[in-house]
């Protein structure tokens, strides 16, 4: 199964070095073991933009964003048997930022990809086929 960990904090925090080189033998680890697809930080949110639809009416609006209550800071995607594995991994990897950068609070947040084929998931489709 494909996983998808996000990384959210309620701001935007240079890593410590130490937690950089531990963050990085943590993915070559993972990538040597096959079970890594891809990661990667995110830069702040003054560098980005949105894009929204709201009554109907599109709009792009440059960072930063006042109301951003949460900043995705990065991601990873892993190949993994069970939502057990990557729930593990998640919990190593903030292990290393409870240990290496004091003070800093966030949120690893672990999904599944979309599976049309996985149990409990709706078909849009499944009436018109009927």
């Amino acid at each position: 199964m494909r996983f998808m960990s996000i990384v959210t904090s309620t701001d935007f925090l240079q890593p410590s070095p130490a937690l950089m080189e531990a963050i990085h033998k943590l993915a070559d680890r993972e990538i040597k073991a096959g079970r890594m697809i891809d990661t990667a930080g995110l830069m702040p949110l003054a560098t980005g933009a949105r894009v929204t639809i709201k009554d109907r009416k599109l709009s792009v609006i440059d960072g930063p964003f006042v109301e951003a209550k949460e900043v995705v800071g990065g991601y990873a995607i892993f190949e993994l048997q069970s939502k057990e594995e990557a729930v593990a991994l998640a919990v190593e990897f903030m292990q290393l930022h409870k240990d290496l950068m004091p003070g800093w609070e966030g949120t690893c947040e672990v999904r599944p990809y979309f599976d049309p084929n996985a149990e409990g998931v709706c078909d849009p489709l499944a009436e018109a086929r009927a």
